[in-house]
């Protein structure tokens, strides 16, 4: 069974561009020069149009999280069980890691067909214009990366990533069930998550997102808007706006930190696996002229050769089946060829359109 390293290996990203040190441009380069934002922010602060915040304690969490997955697509969770201390150190990290000097970061750099490392957006091939960011992604141990950046303080850095990634498991595998308790999906009917519902061979990535401060960021992006290939993401983000989700009927909603929160993403597997019934959610990232804004993404996905399908309880005489069944492996290579058409691409049935809905 191919890992996800291999599987990433398998569609490289060819970016024809060397990351500049963003810090240091006094102007906005006319590569990072995108037209104003066409879609304007719904600034809207009534209920309906604020991304739901729900408090994993409460008795109808899983109801709840049902309707912010239908309904939007993503949601934030408090009393999630990740210790604030350790938020603080995964951010701690990220700050350090990206204020390093730009030759420096480059020592760990992604190479075309790697996975982990320094280095763009994997999407960034889709786009004429670059974006204002800069990522470092982790999967599996981080310590030959991080011996690269801290040849003699690596050991610390690579303890934090190592408890993150399993607090992130134990949480991901949490609001799996929650997620589809409410679809009325049981442990005994999802026989590739094991034995006891643990979900232990799903695969993982940990992404590290900076947002530095921009001269111009009326007419830069920080991530272009786009799906997340994955059954569900949490997502981490410092105390900075720019996080902003499509809803259909609303347009851009910014999706404010909340202090302690943590941003649930519904993912293109996740709404193959519920036949449509959650949505996966298309997002962008903004920015700012004042301060950085930080990011930490875990991405949760199935094994990587595990058929995921519409689930048979959710498909009967009038609900048709919507998407073919596919591997995270093969939807990876579609949506490296596709991008943010890949759903359509699965879809069995004619209907609403997969894109910005």
């Amino acid at each position: 069974m191919p890992s996800l390293s291999e599987i990433y290996r398998a569609h490289p990203v060819h970016v024809q561009h060397k990351h500049p040190d963003l810090n240091s441009l006094q102007e906005l380069p006319e590569s990072y020069t995108w037209t104003q934002h066409q879609d304007q922010t719904n600034n809207n602060s009534t209920l309906n149009h604020n991304v739901p915040v729900i408090d994993l304690n409460d008795p109808n969490a899983s109801n709840l999280i049902g309707h912010a997955c239908r309904t939007w697509g993503v949601y934030q969770v408090l009393n999630h069980g990740v210790p604030i201390t350790l938020l603080h150190d995964i951010q701690h990290l990220g700050e350090t890691l990206f204020s390093l000097p730009s030759h420096h970061k480059h020592r760990a750099a992604r190479s075309p067909d790697g996975v982990d490392g320094y280095g763009l957006a994997r999407i960034s091939s889709f786009f004429p214009k670059l974006m204002w960011s800069e990522g470092f992604t982790i999967v599996g141990s981080p310590l030959e990366r991080f011996r690269q950046l801290w040849p003699q303080d690596y050991h610390r850095y690579c303890d934090i990533v190592m408890q993150y990634d399993e607090t992130m498991k134990k949480l991901a595998e949490k609001l799996m069930w929650l997620m589809l308790e409410s679809l009325c999906i049981t442990k005994e009917d999802l026989k590739w998550a094991g034995a006891k519902g643990q979900f232990k061979k799903t695969g993982a990535a940990l992404q590290l997102n900076s947002y530095p401060t921009c001269p111009d960021p009326d007419r830069a992006m920080g991530l272009a808007a786009h799906t997340d290939s994955t059954l569900l993401t949490i997502l981490y983000q410092n105390n900075i706006s720019g996080l902003q989700v499509h809803r259909k009927g609303s347009g851009w909603v910014t999706v404010p930190p909340v202090n302690g929160g943590l941003v649930v993403n519904v993912g293109d597997l996740m709404q193959i696996l519920s036949n449509g019934s959650y949505r996966s959610v298309l997002h962008r990232v903004l920015v700012n002229r004042v301060k950085q804004r930080l990011s930490v993404a875990y991405l949760c996905g199935p094994p990587a050769n595990v058929e995921i399908c519409p689930h048979e309880k959710l498909v009967g005489p009038n609900e048709p089946r919507l998407y073919k069944s596919v591997t995270w492996n093969e939807y990876l290579g579609t949506k490296a060829k596709h991008f943010n058409k890949a759903l359509s691409k699965v879809r069995l049935c004619g209907g609403m359109s997969e894109e910005m809905s």
